[in-house]
């Protein structure tokens, strides 16, 4: 049983690292242990507390990204009405972006998530795939910085960013929407596969962050969504007070995880968050390794 102070750690926790390029799934793994809660991270209250504050950071991000989410809907809109998308319609192009980038994780998701969460969910897997995590950080930062980068502006204003984000290629889009199905594996960082693939697919850091938070929240949402009738089973009544609390600090972490990245990635790189990735899972295995 999760406890009300756990569950407000576990909840800022979810927040921060769901964002951030570190992998929630694999702190929500590793850090229990490592507290000694004793926690049975395949119990039903668990994993329900988990779609809590999944479902919490899902909506967050769509409320933060509102104006951006009412654009594209009117854009696919307009598509589907004139059976096309005009050259000039920015957020048309990006709402089908968004569309086709949803679609792999969606079906690998749906088919792998429970075989690969059951073979590699445990804190020293966990572990070992944040150092992965971190490489595919570095590996992604090293290989843009080879390529030949067009000049982009800084501080520039969401529609700029947008217009930017909707050059992408739908194959391109494809195979960032296809690199957040990584996030299945303990230690993988959902948004760091889909930044590395926007930075690889010639996205500066700020834009890259941005298309990863706007692919997130369908992906999130969905998932957690499917999975309410869990929660809200009767077995699950005593534990909805933890299931709220957690869920609001995940909510209140996600909303100022997201300022703050957007922020930063404006002059910044993923190169803090893969150093964390290698040298914090590079201690956390030896630490699981102690405590076996």
């Amino acid at each position: 049983m999760i406890n009300m102070i756990q569950a407000v750690i576990m909840g800022l926790l979810q927040g921060i690292t769901e964002l951030f390029p570190i992998s929630s799934l694999g702190h929500s793994v590793i850090l229990p242990k490592l507290f000694g809660w004793g926690l049975d991270q395949k119990a039903p209250h668990f994993l329900n507390f988990l779609i809590a504050t999944h479902l919490a950071t899902a909506i967050v991000l769509f409320f933060f990204f509102l104006r951006d989410w009412i654009e594209i809907v009117k854009g696919l809109g307009r598509s589907i009405r004139d059976r096309k998308i005009s050259p000039s319609d920015t957020y048309a192009k990006l709402g089908w972006l968004l569309v086709i980038g949803t679609v792999p994780a969606g079906i690998i998701g749906l088919a792998l998530e429970k075989p690969i969460r059951e073979l590699l969910g445990s804190p020293l897997i966990a572990a070992a795939f944040l150092v992965v995590n971190g490489l595919i950080l570095f590996a992604a930062e090293r290989l843009r910085s080879r390529e030949r980068q067009q000049p982009v502006a800084r501080h520039a204003s969401a529609t700029a960013s947008d217009a930017e984000i909707a050059t992408l290629s739908w194959k391109r889009a494809l195979g960032i929407g296809t690199a957040q199905a990584a996030a299945l594996i303990p230690g993988i960082s959902r948004s760091g596969s889909s930044m590395a693939g926007g930075l690889l697919s010639g996205l500066n850091n700020e834009n890259a962050a941005r298309f990863s938070f706007l692919l997130a929240t369908p992906i999130i949402g969905a998932a957690a969504v499917l999975k309410l009738p869990a929660l809200f089973s009767p077995d699950m009544a005593d534990e909805r007070g933890v299931f709220l609390v957690g869920a609001l600090c995940a909510g209140v972490a996600a909303w100022f995880a997201t300022k703050f990245l957007l922020r930063f990635f404006e002059t910044r790189t993923l190169t803090p968050f893969a150093i964390y990735s290698v040298v914090g899972g590079a201690i956390y295995f030896v630490l699981m390794l102690v405590m076996g």
